[in-house]
């Protein structure tokens, strides 16, 4: 076995891989860390009441934040743009800009109530209540008398 020195022009093949399975092809899965995209963690739990969604968004206030409803999909998108001026008289001797945007997509079950949909931001996290239907909560165990 002998070993083989690479150069970068060698590695076209690996990076070529590397772009396809950073694709973000499952709706927002992936964590893919390009100049200004970074997709928060997102955790989903549910119970017998709702589902709760917490989205890891710190640094962020709840102006910056979109959520939108569309026949059962929940998107959540967020874009904010800062700009770092340094003058030295009149003149710039630096100026930077940093733009930071993400969007995730959820096809809700249709447990959901809609129409009572409400979030909140705490802590650096996004919360989003999703309630569920009346005839989708766990309803207790009865028993039925035959007539």
């Amino acid at each position: 076995m002998s070993l083989v020195k690479r150069t970068a022009a060698d590695n076209w093949l690996p990076s070529i891989f590397d772009d396809m399975f950073k694709t973000d092809w499952l709706g927002g899965t992936s964590n893919v860390n390009n100049i200004g995209v970074s997709i928060p963690a997102v955790n989903i739990q549910e119970t017998e009441e709702n589902f709760l969604v917490e989205v890891a968004a710190p640094g962020k206030t709840k102006e910056d934040f979109n959520i939108e409803l569309d026949k059962d999909v929940l998107t959540i998108s967020s874009e904010t743009k800062k700009e770092n001026k340094e003058e030295e008289k009149g003149k710039f001797t630096r100026r930077e800009f940093s733009y930071s945007t993400f969007k995730r997509a959820f096809s809700l079950p249709e447990t959901v109530d809609s129409t009572k949909i409400n979030a909140s931001y705490e802590n650096g996290v996004l919360l989003i209540n999703l309630p569920k239907k009346e005839e989708a909560k766990v309803q207790a165990k009865r028993m039925i008398e035959i007539s």
